[in-house]
């Protein structure tokens, strides 16, 4: 159920700029939603960021976002 053009067909500028859209209005639609749009909004989100992890598998990962780097952190 693709809600918008399919992440697919977006170009890369088109498709972060999505990302970031639905990355921003995720708590309004959490909290202040109704239950469809948040289903709505989950599935898009899973959309976007499917498609992102296709186009970026070797995507950089920061390592303090990693237990080791949590535990330094600590």
């Amino acid at each position: 159920m693709t809600m918008g053009i399919d992440p697919r067909e977006l170009p890369e500028e088109d498709l972060l700029r999505e990302l970031a859209h639905v990355h921003l209005m995720r708590n309004e639609t959490f909290r202040h939603g109704s239950d469809d749009a948040l289903d709505n909004h989950t599935v898009r989100t899973r959309e976007l960021e499917t498609e992102y992890l296709r186009r970026h598998p070797e995507r950089e990962i920061d390592p303090l976002r990693l237990r080791e780097g949590a535990r330094q952190r600590g």
